[in-house]
């Protein structure tokens, strides 16, 4: 072993971002014996994940709201082993699948979504050729999906003109656009198909059509995966996961401390400049930031990389959770929300039904209601303040449900540049960026291999362990 990399070896491996991703990134790192330094800009760990608990201002009891994401896709199963392996699985809350729908608003009409949908593509036929969602000109063209032949080359396209050139334009106004482009906040007509939904080209290439790929894939499925709930959360919140990491964590955590740029040292590892002007060296670095301060970061470093990360776009989203008595919401929250297709002219994205969608979260005879504005739809809202927002709430709320009372009570917060956008070529471009990324770097978060709470763990694991076998070489070298 040289003297540097002996000294390299000395020098402790620097994790950039206390979300999520740094979170497992960090947990990874311990689990394999490598000394780790986290640093987190703001005032607490775990990025977009909070969990409030407001007592109910009416009575007994106590609203669990999210400010963040409310929940995790089980089809993705990387943040579910890693509650397991923190001893969460006693906490884990699936949805109530017994209220299992979902509604779209129809001029003006909440029109429940057709039983056996899949996303975008029917599982059962006799629900949608009965549903009103869509014409009957719009059901036969979803029918020449068995008749389309399929795509042959490997290039992207977006997930608009993959769902025109397959099922129809009806679909893609009512079901896709408002159902799939609202997971990533996203214009249909930018966002990848390859990057965000790459499953459907498999779907068509396979089988030659959606329709028949979806029912070949229902047939296969095993009975215990047709019952278990799609999304799952804490019988506490979201919070909890993020509260269990941190219990687990015996690192060299620090809240407050921003890095301001990274420049090579003469060991071979990097020197992290922070905001407070001291320098911090660094063996290796975990970047699990938004793109957009990982380029700042790299610019001395991997000017390349930098340029590209600043392409990735991002849009700003918000949120208000209300409550009421259900005495005071004239229709049943039977199902676990509703979605608002664009050509709806509303100024809310959807809405979810909180304390139906998950049990444990509003006081028996209350409701929770979670309102979703901004995005790429409506980026105007965003610069509006709480007291006018609030005010479009309650006229989109009388207007589309009825409800006219005041809430008991209502939170708001907003998300500035949180939600990347994965438009079409995004894997081209990571490709590049990881081509070119410097050896001991890596990249993890929702810029990158995918926006949710699962993805997120996933790529900061990966990182971590990535991490880990450089230090295993250097070691043995």
């Amino acid at each position: 072993m040289t003297a540097s990399t002996k000294t390299l070896l000395e020098t402790p491996v620097v994790i950039i971002g206390g979300g999520i991703a740094g979170l497992a990134a960090a947990y990874e790192l311990q689990a394999q014996g490598v000394p780790y330094i986290l640093l987190e800009s703001s005032q607490r760990f775990g990025g977009k994940i909070r969990t409030e608990y407001i007592p109910n201002p009416a009575g007994e009891g106590r609203f669990v709201v999210e400010v963040g994401p409310d929940s995790v896709l089980t089809q993705k199963p990387w943040a579910v082993n890693l509650a397991k392996e923190l001893g969460l699985a006693g906490q884990l809350l699936g949805t109530n699948d017994a209220m299992r729908r979902t509604y779209v608003l129809r001029n003006g009409r909440l029109v429940p979504l057709p039983d056996g949908v899949f996303l975008i593509v029917p599982t059962r036929i006799w629900p949608f050729i009965r549903t009103p969602l869509f014409s009957w000109r719009g059901k036969l063209r979803m029918a020449l999906d068995w008749f389309i032949p399929p795509r042959q080359d490997e290039d992207d396209e977006s997930l608009a003109d993959f769902v025109c050139r397959r099922l129809g334009a009806e679909v893609l106004d009512r079901l896709a656009e408002p159902l799939m482009a609202g997971i990533h906040n996203a214009e249909a007509e930018n966002q990848s198909l390859l990057a965000t939904f790459p499953r459907f080209r498999q779907l068509e290439k396979q089988y030659g059509s959606l329709i028949r790929g979806m029912l070949a894939a229902c047939r296969k499925a095993p009975t215990t995966d047709k019952r278990r709930s799609v999304f799952t959360s804490f019988r506490d919140g979201m919070q909890t996961l993020v509260d269990a990491l941190l219990e687990q964590l015996n690192g060299d955590l620090h809240l407050n401390v921003a890095a301001s740029g990274i420049s090579w040292a003469e060991n071979g590892g990097f020197d992290i400049r922070l905001s407070g002007g001291e320098t911090l060296s660094a063996s290796a670095i975990v970047l699990a930031t938004p793109a957009y301060t990982a380029a700042d970061l790299l610019r001395d470093v991997a000017p390349q990389v930098s340029e590209q990360l600043t392409t990735i776009r991002y849009v700003s989203t918000g949120t208000v959770s209300v409550a009421y008595p259900l005495a005071d919401i004239p229709r049943p929250l039977d199902g676990f929300g509703l979605v608002i297709p664009h050509s709806e002219n509303r100024r809310i994205n959807a809405i979810t039904w909180t304390s139906t969608k998950f049990h444990h979260r509003a006081p028996e005879g209350y409701g929770l209601l979670r309102v979703f504005f901004g995005g790429s739809r409506h980026p105007e809202i965003m610069a509006l303040d709480d007291e006018q927002i609030f005010a479009i709430v309650q006229e989109e709320l009388r207007d589309i449900m009825g409800i006219t009372t005041q809430p008991l009570f209502s939170r708001l917060y907003r998300w500035s540049r949180a939600n990347p956008q994965y438009d079409v070529g995004h894997l081209e471009r990571l490709s590049t960026i990881e081509q070119l990324l410097p050896d001991g770097i890596y990249l993890a978060g929702s810029a990158y291999h995918g926006v949710g709470v699962p993805d997120c763990v996933k790529q900061g694991r990966d990182a971590a362990g990535k991490l880990a076998q450089r230090v295993s070489l250097l070691t043995t070298s």
